[in-house]
């Protein structure tokens, strides 16, 4: 051999053995990230922006002094819900890390990842259950007749009457006689013998609703499909899910202000009572009210921003989003309001006798007023389907802040293969199956209020 030879043996990299097409080992995902900074922003806006903004801040304002209930509102936003929900958003970025993980950089504040993780969890496991219902509304929307309009349906009672008949019957009689012989709205009776179907207790849990049990199974299927590809995909759907509920809002705001008694309504809404601002209380759901819209502590904030760009001008977006998010509480209410005062001039009454709050106006109040409205079926489904739309990007963002949790926390196995959709599917899976227990007869639906 000579020295050439010798030398060229020497230097020749060796090749490793051809590996067999059946060995070859899966393929290691790299951490994904957001397409572009409008899809962060409308999953921010998304998760946010929920039921909450539609059912519970309009009655919260109406109830703690109108106009004035803004002033501790805006407060407790400046002074507590924007820096956290910035702070979150930042500690996602900069480490690109989920809700546990992202933790490493303080390890003995670990645990409050741990924490955070749970209740998302159990968020995830409860929230959907209001989707269901909505589903299940909707479902009923497209009657000819709208089953909570009549009291001819198989589930109503003796007692039942309908909006008008039992406003009538109700000022006709005295106190005394209405204790003796009540009555109950064919709505109220709709929501509690046909949807929930309430048993007498706790101690009797009856058996599931097997219809409420189909429509939590579709909410699932589709929350799966909505990230099972990642926030690739997630990017994508937020474009319809976010968007899509202000165009619904709208024709309703439309809609409402043109009725008769919509001026009553939104008077009432915003006419504000500044003695309230002494009141403890009114500070209280004020705060209670920021953490929850924003949803502080949850660790979904912090997942979204770890799907961004190191560099990325998270600050700017989460001042649009904090001002989109209130202000959409803000014009929630109009649409809202100018109905329930329709509806109150229609039954000549004060709107505080139809005002509700939590599933009470979801799923009782508003469903009255839209069957005193023309085409009351096409404004149901209008309604129906932003609930829908307003409650599936909540859950299905909450679903990612999860799921990114724990896969960061084990990437080397969840980002193989198809192992990240498998885990969202068994996710998803066991979800349903411990929310099953929330559509028996025992409802939960209070815990919503």
């Amino acid at each position: 051999m000579t020295s050439a030879e010798a030398n060229g043996t020497m230097n020749r990299v060796p090749t490793s053995p051809p590996e067999s097409p059946t060995k070859k080992a899966p393929k290691y995902r790299e951490r994904e990230q957001w397409g572009n900074k409008i899809e962060f922003v409308l999953s921010c806006m998304g998760f946010c922006i929920g039921l909450g903004n539609v059912w519970r801040f309009p009655y919260l304002c109406y109830k703690n002094g109108g106009g004035a209930f803004l002033i501790p509102y805006l407060i407790c936003l400046i002074a507590g819900g924007a820096p956290v929900f910035i702070l979150e958003v930042a500690l996602g970025q900069f480490t690109s890390q989920g809700g546990i993980t992202v933790w490493d950089i303080c390890p003995i504040f670990k645990g409050i990842g741990y924490g955070t993780t749970v209740i998302c969890f159990f968020l995830n496991v409860y929230y959907i259950v209001v989707l269901s219902w909505g589903l299940l509304y909707l479902y009923h929307s497209f009657s000819h007749t709208l089953p909570w309009a009549t009291c001819d349906n198989e589930w109503n009672t003796a007692s039942c009457l309908t909006v008008k008949e039992l406003n009538i019957t109700l000022s006709n009689l005295t106190s005394s006689e209405v204790a003796d012989s009540p009555k109950v709205d064919a709505a109220v009776e709709f929501w509690e013998r046909k949807v929930l179907q309430i048993s007498d207790g706790i101690h009797n849990p009856g058996v599931i609703r097997w219809e409420l049990a189909l429509t939590l199974f579709l909410a699932w299927v589709i929350c799966y499909f909505c990230i099972w590809k990642g926030v690739k995909w997630t990017g994508k759907v937020v474009y319809f899910t976010a968007t899509f509920p202000y165009v619904m809002l709208t024709i309703l705001l439309i809609r409402g202000v043109t009725l008769n008694g919509a001026m009553k309504g939104i008077i009432f809404y915003l006419k504000p009572d500044f003695s309230k601002l002494l009141d403890g209380q009114v500070w209280i759901d004020a705060g209670t009210q920021i953490f929850f819209s924003y949803a502080i502590s949850l660790g979904c904030m912090t997942a979204l921003g770890s799907y961004n760009t190191f560099h990325n001008n998270f600050y700017k977006q989460c001042i649009f989003i904090s001002f989109l998010n209130s202000g959409t509480s803000l014009y929630a209410g109009f649409a809202i309001f100018s109905v329930l005062g329709f509806m109150a001039t229609e039954l000549g009454v004060d709107v505080a006798y139809v005002a509700e709050s939590g599933p009470g106006l979801a799923f009782i109040a508003y469903p009255k007023a839209v069957t005193q409205m023309p085409a009351p079926s096409l404004w149901a489904v209008l309604f129906f389907f932003m609930i829908l739309m307003l409650g599936l990007d909540s859950q299905f963002v909450a679903i990612e802040g999860f799921v990114t949790a724990i896969v960061d926390m084990f990437p080397s196995y969840l980002r193989v293969g198809y192992r990240r959709e498998y885990f969202i599917a068994v996710t998803c899976f066991v979800s349903f199956l411990i929310g099953l227990s929330m559509v028996t007869n025992v409802s939960l639906h209070s815990s919503f209020a």
